[in-house]
């Protein structure tokens, strides 16, 4: 990018070598599109690892999947439009080896596929879908830093990825240049955060922080916690889940000398959640990293509750908290992927009550014209007065919460009024103190415990 609204100078990662596939599926198994996750992985191993390169993380790096001539070459039973090369010239595509061999059927109802392999549908925009609906190009004082928040700022520290995501926000930028801050636009941004003290917490983002060497990293992080009024240093990256094997013991080392750090990574669905991805995880955590998850709800990847949820348990178990559920930007190229807004809070309501509160993200929707992000839950009030609050749970027991007596001491008390039947009514005027639904599974353990107690 030129001078006046580039992010970066540098070229990270070399173009002049074509990217190879996956040493698996070079050899890939004539079978069709349902064959099993064991055969693609084996295939995909059997090469690297007789050379030592699969764990080697610059080796996944050099060897991503970047053209649809790749794709075919590793994937020779994959079906693919005419026009998909159209689709990967927009939008630049990128995979690891790694993902590649996550993927367990190669059609649409696989989320692994679905979230990595171009799809026609990214060319059909309804009107309303901007190349950058946050307006993040408008909140960006200094190229590579975008201040919206008054508190917080983000650099975008590099446009590289290891894998680009179909559903990325940046489709705008991902890939169409793999490059890193240059040191002169990292003294600008310093300058800037030392000339507004009150940014607080800067979040090192791009592209993928991660996919930087550790040096030139390390170069960012230095400048940004040499500067006087920031508390926080807050990365994203989805290494992780594409490249866990860069989570080396370099890269934590270094990052621990730059505490706080937080690191919020980006899970979508179960079949993400491998050995060696929790090892990635582990590996962070254990070197004092403290760590979030940000989802992005999908159509036809995560759209279902009881994916969520397992997902959701499944990051606890990783000592990853689920921080976010972001609903889908308004970004073109993406319409494919989005939701109702109802999803999202059918997902929520589903939730509640059936995992731990540690495990239940915030549901969020960025708005357009970079007005934040709003949190979007299902509506526990039902109904509110002077003298109480009528609340519902997940299971649709209504409950009546009285509120201060200080505030209606001199109010006269409530009317007399004939007997009506239960309703939300007696609970808001304080007659009745909630309304519990029968049949629930609490019910019933509360009625089987009450049986066993009175044969007692």
């Amino acid at each position: 990018m030129n001078e006046g609204g580039s992010i970066a100078d540098s070229s990270l990662v070399s173009v002049d070598e074509p990217p190879l596939c996956p040493p698996s599926v070079v050899a890939a198994p004539s079978v069709d599109a349902n064959y099993s996750r064991s055969d693609l992985s084996f295939r995909s191993r059997l090469d690297a690892e007789k050379s030592g390169r699969w764990s080697e993380w610059k080796w996944q790096i050099r060897n991503r999947l970047r053209s649809v001539g790749a794709l075919l070459e590793c994937f020779p039973e994959l079906r693919m439009s005419a026009e998909i090369n159209e689709v990967v010239a927009r939008y630049p595509m990128a995979i690891t080896p790694y993902y590649a061999s996550l993927i367990q059927r190669l059609d649409d109802l696989d989320p692994v596929f679905r979230m990595s392999i171009p799809q026609i549908q990214e060319l059909r925009d309804p009107p309303f879908l901007k190349a950058d609906p946050l307006e993040e190009d408008q909140d960006m004082p200094v190229p590579g830093l975008i201040h919206r928040y008054r508190d917080r700022a983000l650099v975008m520290a590099t446009t590289t990825c290891a894998m680009y995501c179909r559903h990325c926000t940046r489709k705008r930028v991902a890939g169409t240049r793999e490059s890193t801050l240059s040191v002169p636009r990292i003294r600008l941004i310093h300058e800037y955060l030392t000339a507004h003290p009150e940014i607080k917490d800067v979040i090192i983002s791009g592209g993928d922080p991660f996919t930087m060497e550790t040096s030139a990293l390390e170069r960012i992080l230095e400048a940004v916690r040499s500067v006087p009024s920031v508390e926080l240093i807050r990365i994203g990256t989805r290494t992780p889940v594409v490249l866990p094997m860069r989570i080396t013991p370099e890269l934590t080392a270094m990052l621990r000398k730059y505490h706080p750090i937080w690191v919020n990574t980006h899970f979508n669905h179960p079949q993400e959640l491998t050995p060696e991805a929790s090892n990635a995880c582990t590996a962070l955590v254990d070197a004092g990293i403290p760590m979030g998850n940000q989802s992005v709800l999908l159509r036809g990847v995560n759209d279902d509750p009881e994916v969520m949820a397992q997902l959701c348990r499944g990051l606890l178990r990783m000592r990853v908290k689920p921080y976010y559920l972001f609903q889908c930007d308004l970004v073109r190229g993406v319409e494919h992927f989005r939701t109702p807004l109802a999803k999202g809070l059918e997902i929520m309501e589903y939730l509640r009550g059936r995992v731990s509160g540690l495990a239940i993200p915030t549901f969020v929707v960025d708005t357009p014209h970079g007005g934040g992000k709003v949190p979007l839950l299902p509506n526990y009030i039902v109904s509110m007065s002077p003298t109480h609050t009528v609340l519902r749970n997940y299971e649709g027991m209504m409950v009546q919460y009285p509120e201060p007596r200080y505030r209606h001491e001199t109010e006269h008390a409530p009317i007399a009024c004939a007997e009506t039947p239960e309703g939300v009514w007696q609970i808001a005027s304080g007659r009745q103190t909630a309304i519990i639904p029968m049949g629930g599974e609490r019910a019933v353990r509360r009625a089987r415990k009450s049986r066993v107690v009175s044969l007692k």
